[in-house]
């Protein structure tokens, strides 16, 4: 099954209000709460912020009248298309302010987990195949050697994990955003998950890219309108990227006490994308601890996460893991855990023909007029000092010092071997001791 196609395999409305998934409890408070909360009176408005059919929302306005919960105003709206107004009974408020009591989520219903696992599995990360002209365009902006392409591609076809390593400054976390780039279509995310009751938030639009409805594409399975569920919403495959900050923490439920409500932990938050860890073993985590924390997911495509109660229960793991490191894997792992990660996959500095071919590039994009003279002396004089060790973010970091030099002399834009000593060196801080 290929999605890269650009089929968008679209969740089917509920027929019913069995087809939710939700007990008829969750169902009467989630109105009662909706309404309270947000002021709505027809049955229009409350089908768009429940995200449920309208024919569906109003069998349960009708319920709940029949529960003496809520009554007809005998208005009819004119901005409404002449719908009939609804409003809460005194029975009808308590009961909300109860159920507010219990949980202050209202809006968009929840989507049953099991739900939830059956679309991941029909949307899989693991499904995707990337070409490798696929790839080569998402990295364009990059100059990479072929071989590295040849290892990336089918890293990034797998949908399992990858570890990148290498010296710092060679474009690591560059591959990882062309990677994301490099995948290209879309999937529905929930706005909300619900297990035994609670409520998961998923939904966030910090991580989720919601895609406008002209660019959906017109030949998914019917995507217009209440054609499909709108308990999910069509998103580009999702991104998170953590750096130093990430804590075993940060991977478990986030529960908010005032509000009573779960919000889903990064990784779920990334399923069907990617989940890229930057700068592993700068975390306050030993880096094993971190991996220890990924294995069950890694290897069993689940994760475990535990209610406030203690309960635990299992989500589904479907993420392109992708770890980056200064550091010499032997030196962060033991080799059980270096086992678990399908792919290791070393980010070398770029040779000497490639750091000249990026270093024009850089030069012509920020028009800098290349000087033969200075980069002779750029490779012949400065290089050696430092064992002509070439990285990737070096010609972007001299040309940019040129540069605000030449502005800061009021010189037009030029390279002289005088501007070379001067960009060299503010790349390296001297070594010295400072008294004091």
């Amino acid at each position: 099954m290929n999605m890269h196609s650009g089929t968008v395999f679209a969740p089917p409305p509920p027929k019913t209000l069995e087809e939710t998934g939700l007990s008829p409890v969750m169902l009467r408070d989630m109105l009662l709460k909706t309404m309270f909360r947000r002021s709505l009176d027809t049955a229009g408005q409350l089908s768009r912020a429940l995200c449920l059919p309208l024919v569906l929302t109003q069998e349960l306005i009708d319920t709940t009248r029949r529960q003496g919960l809520v009554e007809a105003t005998g208005t009819l709206h004119a901005n409404s298309g002449g719908e009939m107004g609804y409003q809460l009974t005194e029975a009808g408020k308590a009961r909300a302010q109860d159920a507010l009591a219990q949980s202050e989520y209202f809006g968009p219903l929840p989507v049953p987990l099991d739900d939830f696992a059956r679309q991941v599995k029909r949307q899989s990360i693991r499904n995707i195949r990337i070409t490798r002209e696929q790839l080569t365009r998402a990295m364009g902006h990059l100059v990479l050697p072929p071989e590295l392409i040849g290892q990336l591609g089918p890293a990034v076809s797998s949908g399992r994990s990858i570890l990148m390593y290498g010296p710092p400054g060679n474009g690591k976390s560059s591959i990882s955003n062309g990677i994301r780039d490099a995948l290209g279509d879309h999937i529905y995310v929930p706005h909300a998950v619900e297990y035994g009751g609670q409520v998961i938030t998923v939904y966030d639009p910090i991580v989720h890219t919601a895609v406008p409805e002209d660019e959906q594409d017109p030949n998914a399975l019917r995507l217009r309108g209440t054609r499909h569920d709108r308990r999910y919403i069509l998103c580009e495959r999702p991104t998170v990227i953590t750096g130093g900050e990430l804590t075993l923490e940060m991977l478990d439920l986030v529960y908010n006490p005032v509000a009573r409500t779960y919000q889903a932990p990064l990784q779920m938050k990334s399923t069907g994308g990617v989940f890229i860890v930057d700068d592993l073993g700068r975390q306050k985590e030993p880096p094993q601890a971190l991996i220890n924390r990924w294995i069950v997911p890694l290897e069993e495509g689940k994760d475990i996460l535990a209610l406030q109660s203690g309960e635990k229960f299992e989500v589904p793991f479907d993420t392109l893991v992708i770890f980056s490191t200064n550091f010499h894997p032997n030196e962060i792992f033991d080799q059980a855990a270096l086992r678990r990660i399908f792919f290791k996959i070393k980010i070398d500095g770029p040779s000497k023909r490639d750091f000249l071919k990026i270093f024009a590039l850089v030069a012509r994009k920020k028009g800098l007029p290349l000087d033969e003279e200075s980069l002779v002396h750029l490779l012949e004089n400065k290089y050696p000092t430092i064992g002509n060790v070439y990285a990737n973010y070096q010609p972007v970091f001299l040309i940019d010092q040129i540069i605000s030099i030449c502005e800061f002399e009021g010189i037009p834009y030029q390279m002289t071997p005088e501007l070379v000593d001067r960009a060299w060196a503010n790349m390296f801080v001297k070594d010295e001791h400072i008294v004091k």
